[in-house]
């Protein structure tokens, strides 16, 4: 894979988890990121301050609520200027929780909706001048579950699903100049919370054809031949998943 030198990224809820790793390895490419978190404060602080040990002002982050309308076009407007520009949207920030049917709320709604689906429009929409100027592209972080729903977690399902058809959408009307593509990760990390039982892991683990979960640079990799190696691909969505949705 060529190098990512000069790339300026800016990358939603990059502070922790998969977000973390895109970043670390995005940054190793040579790229500058401008780090968004929510509330992860200190985790986006202490990877910025290392990663900018390596490569001074490499690295910035800024926090924001991606619910709000304000908080969104004031990370728009200091991602147009960061570094003279940004190259890359990369849509990760996430919420993810359960909501049963029939037992859900218009504020579990709003929330999932707004990070899945709502922040990532607007965010690109925002930044679309300074995209189309440096013939940038997006990435949207979206979930095999797209396709069939999770069960139990049917808003998130419903947001996701949203964000392939926005992928779809914006890579028609922001062609020629902005490219827009998805990755969908299956399996990659356990959750922190509500941890998974032992059995449950292996009836998840044998749907897989690889036989294993994967890991958040399968994720990274993804994401950066989008960027640097995929310059005649637009309105895809590509299954990190190890074989997963090949089985019911």
């Amino acid at each position: 894979m060529g190098g990512l030198v000069s790339k300026n990224i800016l990358i939603t809820g990059g502070a922790r988890r998969v977000g973390a790793r895109c970043v670390r390895y995005l940054h190793a490419q040579g790229c500058s990121i401008l780090l968004h978190y929510r509330s992860s404060s200190s985790e986006a602080q202490g990877l910025a301050d290392e990663l900018n040990l390596l490569r001074a002002d490499s690295v910035r982050i800024i926090q924001a609520d991606l619910t709000s309308s304000e908080a969104l076009a004031r990370l728009a407007d200091v991602a147009s200027k960061a570094w003279g520009g940004v190259d890359v949207l990369i849509n990760n920030a996430s919420a993810f929780y359960a909501t049963k049917v029939g037992d859900v709320i218009e504020e579990q709604w709003d929330d999932l909706l707004g990070s899945n689906l709502k922040a990532p429009f607007f965010l690109t929409q925002a930044l679309m001048t300074t995209l189309k100027a440096r013939h940038g592209c997006v990435v949207n972080i979206v979930d095999i579950h797209a396709e069939r729903g999770l069960p139990d977690f049917s808003v998130y399902s419903i947001a996701k699903a949203g964000l392939v058809t926005l992928t779809k959408v914006l890579a028609k009307e922001l062609s020629p100049e902005i490219r827009v593509n998805a990755v969908a990760p299956g399996a990659i990390m356990w959750p922190e919370q509500d941890e998974v039982a032992a059995l449950q892991k292996q009836e998840i683990q044998a749907k897989v054809a690889l036989q294993r979960i994967g890991c958040p640079d399968d994720i990274a990799k993804a994401v950066a031949y989008l960027i640097n190696d995929a310059d005649y691909v637009t309105g895809q969505v590509i299954t990190v998943d190890g074989g997963r949705t090949l089985f019911t």
